[in-house]
């Protein structure tokens, strides 16, 4: 998914792509056209360009003459940062011709140069156009990221770059065995997101069981606010707090069973009584009206203007909503609420994890300076630059001192402190990028969010996708180590 929501810009986006996906819940298609464009990207010719000299300011023997071709996605975090950090490379190499280019059409966009064999030398692969990372992996189109992870850092040449690094991080980007295909630069706090204003001028806590929840619901109602929104249009927001609350309820061992596409694995009670504790939510009138017609940024807007209370979302809302959200607000977010004491794990359990998957292209021509530019972003000064400007944390474990967090990050921040090692990281987003979005997502959850389906049904519908998704031998699958 990326880890920004500002991924569903106008034109071809996320509402083509659904077009194109025969009816809602019928979607069946491999993952989208890209499979096949990547299994014949052979036809490049332009060569790559010679290694520089390795030395300690250039640990990755980056060929100082060499341009680099950069391509961000242009999203909630905007390209600033990026910009920034760019800046670095070119004092460094300033030789070096740097192209650097920002857009929401990563896939329309860069999918023919895979496929012609000349992509860039660095992709931010993230927004509704983001190309299939499990594609991308089995069918070897990206580079081995270990040189740039056992590189010194570019703060402490006595580090390497892995062990400055969040955990989980080098992990995330694993796909089976030990390469690291995607370094995740953004670390994003998945959740429920409240004003906390709001929610003191009811005079109630953020609620930990779903007994709770449906009281603060029925309390935020009767003073004409809804207790939730969502964004309607793109459902598969709704598991950034709904999967973490089936791993709290049920154990981590549900989610995986999950991203493992095991047999019944949705079938399992802990789903089932999330499913069944979220559609209440519409069964009891505490979502807004009319927001299963709702993109991203109206349900955002609409919460911001206090007409709903709650939001699943991720921590890049703080920047991406911060033209609507008050400067009173008092922006937080929480862990899920569960169901009751019976859950496996505690209150606080949550989803963190990398966010705004950077890539090096197996054919890219200068896959060094592609490195070496995540390098001077994993910095931290790039990373302090980053959190200041967006609101968000990065990869690299740390880069927030002396800087004056804003309420969202904060609260971030101090989540993550609660959760401890309860920190969940559900796979599907990474590993079945059509599964997650378009299958689960609109043709699953957005049906039963909008009350046209029944939990059970939604159920058995989504079991099926997974099922098909298991047997489907276009596609390469990934299990938990």
């Amino acid at each position: 998914m990326g880890s920004t929501s500002a991924e569903h810009g106008e034109g071809y986006g996320r509402r083509d792509l659904i077009k194109r996906s025969a009816a809602l819940g019928l979607i069946s298609v491999p993952a989208m056209s890209f499979l096949a464009a990547c299994a014949s990207s052979d036809s490049g010719t332009e060569k790559k360009a010679k290694a520089g000299t390795k030395s300690a300011k250039n640990p990755l023997a980056v060929n100082d003459t060499a341009q680099l071709e950069f391509v961000l996605f242009d999203g909630g975090f905007g390209k600033e940062y990026a910009e920034d950090a760019v800046k670095i490379y070119q004092q460094d190499f300033p030789k070096a011709k740097v192209k650097f280019s920002a857009t929401q059409k990563i896939q329309s966009t860069l999918q023919p140069r895979f496929n012609q064999g000349t992509p860039p030398d660095l992709i931010d692969n993230s927004g509704a156009e983001q190309m299939d990372m499990g594609v991308l992996v089995g069918k070897k189109q990206l580079s081995d990221l270990t040189p740039l992870l056992d590189a010194p850092s570019f703060d402490d040449p006595s580090k390497k770059v892995r062990d400055t690094l969040r955990p989980g991080i080098v992990e995330m980007g694993q796909f089976d065995g030990d390469p690291v295909w995607i370094m995740y630069y953004a670390y994003t706090v998945y959740g429920v997101w409240y004003s906390q204003k709001a929610l003191d001028s009811l005079d109630e806590k953020y609620p930990e069981t779903w007994d709770q929840m449906l009281a603060v619901c029925a309390k935020a109602k009767k003073k004409g606010m809804a207790g939730w929104t969502y964004a309607g249009k793109y459902p598969y927001y709704v598991p950034f707090s709904l999967y973490p609350m089936i791993g709290k309820v049920g154990g981590r061992e549900v989610l995986d069973a999950i991203d493992n596409l095991e047999p019944n694995a949705w079938k399992h009670p802990a789903v089932k009584a999330c499913f069944e504790a979220y559609y209440e939510l519409y069964k009891k009138g505490y979502i807004l009206k009319g927001t299963p017609g709702l993109d991203h940024i109206q349900s955002q807007t609409a919460w911001a203007k206090g007409e709903a209370l709650f939001i699943p979302n991720g921590s890049w809302v703080e920047n991406e909503s911060a033209n609507v959200i008050p400067k009173d607000f008092d922006l937080a977010v929480s862990a899920p609420t569960g169901i009751d004491s019976s859950d496996k794990l505690p209150f606080g359990t949550i989803w963190a994890s990398g966010g705004e998957p950077f890539v090096v292209p197996a054919k890219a021509k200068n896959a060094a300076g592609g490195m070496e530019q995540l390098r001077i972003m994993l910095s931290e000064a790039s990373s302090k630059n980053f959190t200041a400007k967006v609101k968000s944390l990065t990869a690299f474990n740390g880069g927030t001192s002396g800087i004056t967090l804003t309420p969202g990050l904060k609260s971030g921040v101090a989540a993550l402190k609660l959760a401890g090692d309860n920190v969940l990281n559900p796979r599907l987003q990474d590993w079945y990028v059509q599964l997650q979005k378009e299958q689960i997502g609109v043709g699953g959850l957005g049906e039963m969010m909008a009350g046209r389906a029944t939990p059970a049904e939604t159920i058995k519908k989504i079991q099926g996708y997974a099922d098909a998704a298991a047997k489907d031998t276009s596609v390469k699958h990934y299990k938990h180590q």
